[in-house]
C-alpha cells in the first residue's frame, strides 16, 4: 500500500505529550496551562496534544463534570477551559516557544444535545424505534451516520475551522477505526488544503495508514502488560513488534505506557509494570518507528489514577522527580540518527524472556539499549556485535565507556542502560 498523504517534516522524529486541562492545574485552564510550557519544551516534548476542547453534553453525563468525548458542539470551547480567545493565546504561545499543537476530535459520536441533534437528528444513526442510538456501549454519546453526505460535509468545515481559525497543527482522532476509511481521506485532502497537519489515529487498521500518519500500538501495550502479568512471554512482545516492522513505508506507531484512557480505567504505569515501569519507557523513545508520548504528569511521577468525570488536580510534587529521565530520553529520541532513523539489530541472550537488548544504528551514529523487564535481580549478559566498538556514553549517568566489540552487564530488576555513540 503507498500512502496518498505524507507526513509533515517537523513531525518526524517528534515527542507528544498529552495534555488533560481538566486535571494538569488546579484552576484547570487553557491559562494556567500556559505556565507549564517553557518546562516542557525543555524537556523534549515537540508537539502538543490536548484532549477535547470542547463543550460538554448536559443530558446524559457522566459524573460532576462529564466526559470530555460527549461534546454539544464542534465549534466553540467549553467554558470550562476558558474561551475561544485564551485557547487562541495557548496556540500563539506554544508556537512562539517551538512547539505543534494538536486537538482531539471526536468524529464518531456527540453527545445526546449536541447542536446537530437538535438541528439535524436526521444525521445521526437509529434503531429500530427511530430513536438516537449508540454502537459500542457508552451511554452519554450517539452515533454520527456516515452515510449522510451533508453531516460529512459539516464534519469536515468544523475541523476546518480550527485550523484556520486557531492555526492548530494537526488532529488526534478519537477511535478512528469507527469512522469510514473515505471520509478521512476526504477530510484530510480538504484539511490540509488549508495548511499542511499532522494526523495521529487511535486505532490499529493499518489500511488507515492510507490517511494518518501515526497509529496506536495498542497490540504492543496489551502484550507488554500481559507479560507483566506474567501471562506472555516476551517472545510475544517481539512478535507485535515484527508485525509492526511490515507496515507501509512512513506508518509510525504510538508508543506509551499510559495515556488519558490507561490511567483512569486499568491503572497508573506503576500498577500495570510494576518495577519494569521506566524501562518500558526507555523502549517506548528507542524502538524504530515509534513516536512516544508522555501523558500529563507522568514526570512528576503521578502515581495515582485520575478521575475522568470529577476534577482530580495532579499533585505536582516538585522537584519533579521524571522530568529529568524523561528529558535524557526525549532528546536521544530526536537528536540521535541511530534513534530517528537507524535499523535496529536484535541482540540474543541467554535471558531472552527476561531481558530486552538491541542495537541501533545510522551510519556511525550507535545506540545500546539493554532492559529488564522482569523482577529477576542480577541477570548477567555478555552481548557482542562489531557496532560495540568506539567510546559509548550513557544517556542517564554521562559516563563514558570504551566498548571493544564484546560488553558483559549486570542487570537488577527494572533497570535500564542507554549507551549512544556520538558521531
Amino acid at each position: 500500500m503507498d500512502r496518498k498523504f505524507s507526513t509533515v517534516d517537523w513531525a518526524k522524529g517528534a515527542n507528544i505529550y498529552e495534555v488533560n486541562i481538566r486535571q494538569y492545574t488546579i484552576e484547570g485552564t487553557f491559562t494556567a496551562f500556559l505556565n507549564h510550557l517553557p518546562r516542557l519544551r525543555e524537556m523534549g516534548v515537540d508537539i502538543l496534544w490536548l484532549m477535547p476542547i470542547t463543550p460538554i453534553s448536559e443530558k446524559e453525563k457522566l459524573g460532576s463534570l462529564g466526559s470530555y468525548y460527549a461534546c454539544s458542539s464542534y465549534m466553540r470551547v467549553s467554558p470550562e477551559f476558558g474561551n475561544l480567545n485564551d485557547f487562541k493565546q495557548l496556540v500563539r504561545e506554544a508556537h512562539i516557544l517551538g512547539f505543534k499543537l494538536i486537538i482531539d476530535w471526536v468524529a464518531n459520536h456527540t453527545g445526546w444535545d449536541h447542536e446537530w441533534a437538535i438541528a439535524h437528528p436526521d444525521w445521526y444513526v437509529k434503531d429500530e424505534k427511530g430513536q438516537f442510538t449508540e454502537r459500542n456501549g457508552w451511554q452519554d454519546v450517539i452515533d454520527l451516520n456516515y452515510d449522510n453526505a451533508e453531516m460529512r460535509l459539516a464534519m469536515i468545515e468544523a475541523m476546518k475551522f480550527w485550523v484556520d481559525e486557531c492555526n492548530i497543527d494537526g488532529f488526534r482522532c478519537d477511535m478512528a477505526h469507527l469512522v469510514t476509511l473515505d471520509f478521512w481521506k476526504q477530510a484530510r485532502a480538504a484539511c490540509d488544503a488549508v495548511k499542511p497537519l499532522f494526523w495521529l489515529a487511535e486505532c490499529e487498521e493499518v489500511s488507515y495508514h492510507d490517511v494518518f500518519d501515526v497509529s496506536y500500538a495498542w497490540a504492543w501495550m496489551h502484550a507488554t502488560g500481559k507479560q507483566a502479568k506474567g501471562e506472555a512471554s516476551l517472545h510475544d512482545v517481539r512478535e507485535v513488534l515484527h508485525s509492526y516492522s511490515q507496515y507501509p513505508a512512513g506508518a509510525r506507531k504510538l508508543f506509551f505506557t499510559t495515556n488519558h484512557d490507561e490511567n483512569s480505567w486499568n491503572g497508573t504505569e506503576y500498577e500495570k509494570y510494576g518495577k519494569a515501569a521506566k524501562a518500558w519507557a526507555v523502549f517506548t523513545a528507542t524502538w524504530q518507528g515509534g513516536m512516544p508520548l508522555i501523558y500529563s504528569g507522568q514526570e512528576s511521577p503521578n502515581t495515582k489514577r485520575l478521575e475522568f468525570f470529577h476534577k482530580d488536580p495532579i499533585s505536582w510534587n516538585k522537584p519533579l522527580q521524571l522530568e529529568d529521565f524523561y528529558k535524557k530520553l526525549l532528546h536521544l529520541h530526536k537528536n540521535n540518527p541511530a534513534i530517528t532513523e537507524g535499523e535496529t539489530f536484535i541482540l540474543p541472550s541467554n535471558h531472552d524472556n527476561e531481558l530486552m537488548l538491541f542495537l541501533r544504528r545510522k551510519n556511525e551514529a550507535v545506540v545500546l539499549v539493554a532492559l529488564n523487564l522482569s523482577n529477576q535481580d542480577r541477570l548477567t549478559v555478555t552481548v557482542q556485535h562489531e557496532w560495540l566498538t568506539g567510546t559509548f556514553t550513557s544517556i542517564f549517568s554521562g559516563l563514558s565507556f570504551a566498548f571493544n566489540g564484546k560488553e558483559s552487564f549486570e542487570l537488577q530488576a527494572g533497570d535500564y542502560f542507554v549507551y549512544e555513540k556520538r558521531i
